[in-house]
């Protein structure tokens, strides 16, 4: 004899066989706004030195997300408006901006003393560090995360400035490199993208 089924049970059996699929549907994975560059044969550490004279490398971070941006302080226009992006993404981030650690490595170490470089980062964010190193050091780490910049010669020696990779490296917790944020991004979708980093995606 063949079974039958009451209304309810019906629609609690086709409920029962729907619910692995919405719960697929609801776990699709995160989509990065920035490239994913995860996996890539470079931008795998560095070892320079902070704005209080201590070593720095890439280890020393482990467990936070790890932003990097190349850039100098008397850059006149792309560098502040990329500081500015980050430090509102921190804000955006709220109380998991804890869990990020931001480096501005400087590509005029000549002119960027630490001194200067403290007070430049830390004016958009007191959490911000800053790296230096001798140009040999700026120049291989640079080469290492395939960064170009170049000395533009101004009207006095002293007036160059400095044309350069423009963008936001961004490592993971376990500190892999995972994407390149490109200038223009907005601070919403870099801070989601933090987020996305902090919670394992």
């Amino acid at each position: 004899m063949t079974p039958r089924f009451s209304a309810a049970r019906r629609t609690l059996v086709v409920s029962a066989a729907l619910a692995p699929l919405a719960l697929v549907a609801c776990s699709k994975p995160y989509a990065f706004h920035g490239v994913d560059i995860t996996g890539v044969p470079y931008a795998s550490g560095f070892d320079l030195t902070d704005f209080d004279g201590r070593r720095r490398t890439l280890a020393d971070f482990k467990g936070k997300v790890v932003v990097m941006y190349f850039g100098y302080t008397q850059c006149p226009d792309i560098c502040p408006a990329s500081m500015q992006v980050v430090a509102q993404a921190m804000d955006d981030l709220g109380d998991k901006a804890r869990d990020v650690q931001f480096l501005f490595v400087t590509v005029d170490p000549q002119r960027d003393t630490p001194e200067i470089l403290k007070a430049y980062v830390t004016h958009f964010n007191p959490t911000f560090l800053a790296l230096t190193g001798t140009p040999e050091q700026i120049a291989q780490t640079a080469k290492d995360f395939k960064v170009y910049y170049k000395k533009v010669p101004g009207k006095t020696p002293g007036s160059y400035t400095m044309d350069h990779t423009a963008g936001f490296y961004v490592f993971d917790p376990q500190g892999k490199i995972r994407l390149f944020e490109r200038e223009g991004v907005s601070a919403k979708d870099l801070a989601q993208d933090i987020d996305a980093l902090i919670e394992g995606h």
